[in-house]
């Protein structure tokens, strides 16, 4: 079993910015790939930014690149999302995910096996 926690989300004006950490614990050495996934009001969840735990090549979704960064601290067991210049539309929980199936980085959440509680990011206009 891998248990992940979620941390820094908040409230932050358009343009702003937030760091979001994940720790992970337990089985870790079973974790090929890590990532965020948001969810809107009313939206399905979907893919924002991977990366691949031994390799630390990276993936994101056209909507963040330029402005979101993930990183990994693989001696912490915790991954990293930067988010800058923040858009309303930013506005979601957002989850961490752990897949311990392939070391590739995959953009569907069902590919997925751990899941955190989620962090709201809420950006106002």
């Amino acid at each position: 079993q891998v248990q992940l926690v979620e941390s820094g989300g908040g409230l932050v004006q358009a343009g702003g910015s937030l760091r979001l950490s994940c720790a992970a614990s337990g089985r870790t050495y079973s974790i090929y790939a890590m990532a965020w996934f948001r969810q809107a009001s009313e939206k399905e969840r979907e893919f924002v930014a991977g990366i691949s735990r031994s390799s630390g090549n990276t993936d994101y979704a056209h909507a963040v690149k330029g402005r979101f960064t993930i990183s990994r601290d693989n001696a912490e067991n915790t991954i990293y999302l930067q988010m800058n210049s923040l858009k309303p539309e930013d506005t979601a929980v957002y989850f961490c995910a752990a897949d311990t199936t392939l070391f590739v980085i995959r953009r569907t959440a069902g590919d997925y096996d751990y899941w955190g509680q989620g962090t709201q990011v809420t950006v106002s206009s």
